[in-house]
């Protein structure tokens, strides 16, 4: 049985630029549901292209509170 669908880009191939917006979205540590809604994709959408490009969901590991010292 197929997968259900939805959205505006369903089953559409990603263009370099949306590309390149997921790329500066995950690099400002944008959380998936707000990627989500500025590209009009689904989460898994989203988390499946940035697997697929190599592109890191994960925030870089800084220190909860900032320089202490």
């Amino acid at each position: 049985m197929p997968e259900a669908r939805s959205g505006q880009y369903a089953g559409k191939e990603w263009t370099p630029g949306e590309v390149q917006q997921l790329r500066e979205l995950a690099g400002s540590n944008t959380p998936v549901g707000v990627m989500s809604i500025r590209l009009g994709r689904s989460e898994d959408a989203i988390r499946s292209k940035a697997q697929h490009e190599g592109i890191s969901l994960q925030p870089p590991n800084r220190r909860p509170y900032g320089d202490m010292s």
